[in-house]
């Protein structure tokens, strides 16, 4: 006659029949959504600062959307507000160039705390000369000498970020924290905020 089994005090199996293990701890990712006001420069650039330094702490989603300042702006709340959960930052890449709705479209950002601007005056060709162009310049066309004698082979819709701008892009900001205070390069020409949202991209932590 087989044996009554005593009673272990257990509610279930003596063995602990579950095998799975409690997860590591894993760092927040910050995600990112960034709309470029161009429709390859920015876009490339980026790209390639999100390959080179593989940053583990931010997920980059890139939109080229080439638009006036205020239409961007427009694209990217929309955004926020269609998909609030997807992102912790949008980022609207600007130039001031000869933009004349820049001050509604910066107004319309302030009233969304996520929303942030990364601004060049006049464009986004002042931080890719590292930040080095201390001289008013009153366009694209005007600064383009300049960068071309930084980067011989630059062409706006061909980026080689590896080759041009990887290993110089921590020193691009250093000059650009130099040339205005955050905010106001709508007023100072030449300056670039660029260098806030390379940060948040390219360094653990996005430099805080």
């Amino acid at each position: 006659m087989p044996r009554t089994p005593k009673p272990s005090g257990r509610k279930g199996p003596a063995r602990e029949t579950n095998l799975r293990r409690p997860s590591p701890h894993r760092t927040p990712v910050e995600r990112l959504l960034v709309v470029c006001g161009a429709r390859v420069t920015e876009k490339q650039y980026f790209d390639g600062l999100r390959k080179a330094e593989e940053n583990k702490a931010v997920s980059v989603k890139l939109v080229a959307r080439p638009k006036s300042p205020s239409q961007v702006v427009k694209f990217a709340a929309d955004r926020l507000a269609t998909a609030r959960d997807e992102y912790d930052q949008v980022w609207c890449v600007l130039d001031v160039d000869q933009f004349t709705d820049l001050p509604d479209a910066l107004a319309e950002a302030e009233r969304h705390e996520d929303l942030h601007i990364a601004l060049s005056h006049p464009c986004f060709e002042v931080w890719l000369h590292l930040a080095d162009h201390t001289s008013p310049a009153a366009s694209y066309k005007a600064l383009l000498p300049a960068l071309r004698r930084h980067v011989p082979a630059y062409d706006k819709t061909s980026l080689d970020f590896e080759r041009q701008y990887g290993p110089t892009w921590r020193e691009a900001v250093r000059r650009a924290k130099k040339l205005c205070p955050p905010g106001k390069e709508p007023e100072v020409n030449p300056s670039t905020g660029v260098w806030r949202l390379a940060e948040a991209i390219g360094l653990p932590g996005g430099g805080r």
